[in-house]
């Protein structure tokens, strides 16, 4: 009997009075428990395993000598966080502890993450400092020079600090340049993003644009903390800078406060003042040595002149007299000066007489006299050409009586010969009544170059031509020896006198004393 009340399997009746509960049941109460006791955490540990997801989600692990605690900051946090995780970083991650249920793990929901200490952001700082310079972003080949004066100064700080007023107050001081300032924030989880936009921003713009663009940026804050500085130590910032095509000074902090924005800028300014000085000379002092280099110029174009001069003066004392080297060929042309309008009276004489002789023989009576033959000529031709004509006819009618040709035929043949005579006639008067006119055109431009050369003009201009015994005479030696002179004028001709009577008796006056000789 007592076998009927034995449990056969004791270890299947263990804990058969216990609920029941689900996989999601399980998972749902422990993930209550944990988010209710563990609400708000602050856990100090060593940054492992840093992933950033496509979703922006940020995925990290927070590390001891001895555990792991997986951690996540979603995109919109991740966005807000002071300092960004890095590898090997320890932090101090302010947060809530919560579940996985997919994966049955508990982890840690960051809201906010802050260094772990100073000496632990310094091992940080120095840590990224030797890995951007491994990367080439602090050498020195790669810094640009600054301009000497630029045009345009772009300032990348806070527009509401004393830091701008400074920097603007120098300028004017200085040397008044045209600034751009673009306004970020200098401190807090914005001021990377908004430093490195606006370094990129002045780089992109366009010269000639609506906003001229920067010849020198200037990256300005005044001093503060390292937390406060954190923001210029940041990548995003340090690469934006090594990548600026502009130049560009850093002016963050006091002298003693150094940034990685001061590695990777062209030149580091103690202060934003400094930089302000840095980026224009004083303009007094370029007008002064301006002055002093223009009186230098001077005074130096004033020595090189007077020793060429002087150098001058010395090579033209070995040089011959300018009279020397010309006096010859002066000579020679007052000599042909002399000579030359003789030459050209005498030549002038010789055309005339040529063209006189010329001239003369051109007569238009004599054209005119061979068209009269020749019309006459031709006119004997064509009234001989009618009668002979008929006389062929009647002769070639009596030798074709006998040979039965028929006078018809004849006839229509010979006023045929006549219309073509007649025509040929007429082209032969045309071609000579042409011919004619051409002719006396020629002639009368003939006589009319005669008259305007002849000598008759030149009687006109108050000359005369004396002729002895019809000759022309040329020397007084002619004109002793001719017997008439006869003087031509330009309204007539008149005689001198005889030969004998211009020759005067000896020892009384001749009767010819008183004219012309």
């Amino acid at each position: 009997m007592s076998d009927l009340f034995e449990d056969p399997d004791p270890a299947a009746s263990l804990g058969a009075n216990a609920p029941e509960f689900t996989v999601s049941e399980v998972s749902g109460a422990i993930k209550r428990v944990i988010e209710g006791e563990f609400g708000l955490v602050r856990v100090r540990g060593e940054v492992g395993r840093v992933v950033l997801a496509r979703t922006g989600h940020l995925y990290f692990d927070l590390k001891d000598d001895r555990s792991v605690l997986a951690a996540i900051s979603w995109k919109g946090q991740a966005a807000k966080l002071r300092v960004q995780p890095e590898e090997g970083m320890e932090v101090i991650a302010t947060g809530r502890l919560t579940t996985f249920p997919g994966q049955s793990k508990y982890q840690m929901i960051v809201d906010d993450i802050a260094p772990a200490g100073l000496g632990a952001l310094m091992v940080m700082l120095e840590k990224r400092r030797a890995a951007l310079a491994d990367e080439g972003l602090f050498d020195a080949d790669r810094k640009r020079p600054l301009p000497y004066l630029p045009e345009v100064i772009g300032v990348v700080t806070s527009p509401t600090g004393a830091v701008i007023r400074d920097i603007l107050h120098r300028l004017r001081d200085r040397f008044p340049r045209q600034v751009v300032i673009w306004p970020v924030a200098v401190q807090g989880g914005k001021c990377a993003a908004e430093v490195a936009a606006a370094i990129r921003g002045f780089n992109a713009m366009a010269p000639g644009g609506p906003v001229p663009r920067p010849d020198l940026i200037i990256v300005a804050r005044g001093g503060g903390s390292i937390e406060d500085l954190w923001g210029f130590n940041e990548e995003l910032v340090v690469r934006a800078a090594a990548e600026s095509t502009i130049p560009l000074i850093s002016a963050v902090g006091h002298e003693t406060d150094t940034t990685l924005l001061d590695h990777a800028a062209d030149r580091r300014a103690p202060t934003p003042t400094a930089a302000a000085e840095m980026a224009v000379p004083v303009r007094l002092d370029l007008l002064v040595a301006l002055a002093g280099q223009g009186g230098r110029l001077i005074r130096a174009a004033a020595q090189v002149l007077s020793l060429r001069t002087q150098r001058l003066r010395d090579l033209a004392r070995a040089l011959p007299r300018p009279d020397a080297l010309l006096g010859l060929s002066q000579q020679r042309f007052d000599q042909w000066a002399d000579r030359l309008p003789v030459a050209l009276r005498a030549a002038t004489d010789r055309k005339r007489v040529r063209f006189g002789g010329v001239a003369a023989l051109m007569r238009p009576d004599l054209l005119t006299g061979f068209v009269a033959r020749e019309r006459r000529r031709l006119g004997e031709w064509f009234g001989r050409i009618a009668p002979a004509l008929t006389r062929r006819l009647a002769e070639q009618q009596r030798t074709l009586s006998g040979t039965g040709v028929r006078p018809e035929a004849l006839q229509r043949e010979f006023l045929a010969r006549r219309r073509s005579l007649e025509q040929w006639a007429q082209r032969l008067s045309a071609v000579a009544v042409a011919q004619t006119g051409s002719w006396r055109t020629e002639l009368a431009a003939l006589e009319r170059l005669r008259q305007s050369l002849g000598y008759e003009e030149t009687l006109k201009r108050g000359y005369a031509v004396v002729r002895g015994d019809g000759i022309v005479v040329k020397n007084r030696a002619e004109a002793e020896r001719a017997a008439v002179l006869e003087i031509q004028f330009q309204d007539g001709r008149m005689i001198a006198g005889a030969k004998s009577a211009r020759r005067p008796k000896p020892g009384g006056k001749g009767p010819d004393q008183g004219s012309l000789f």
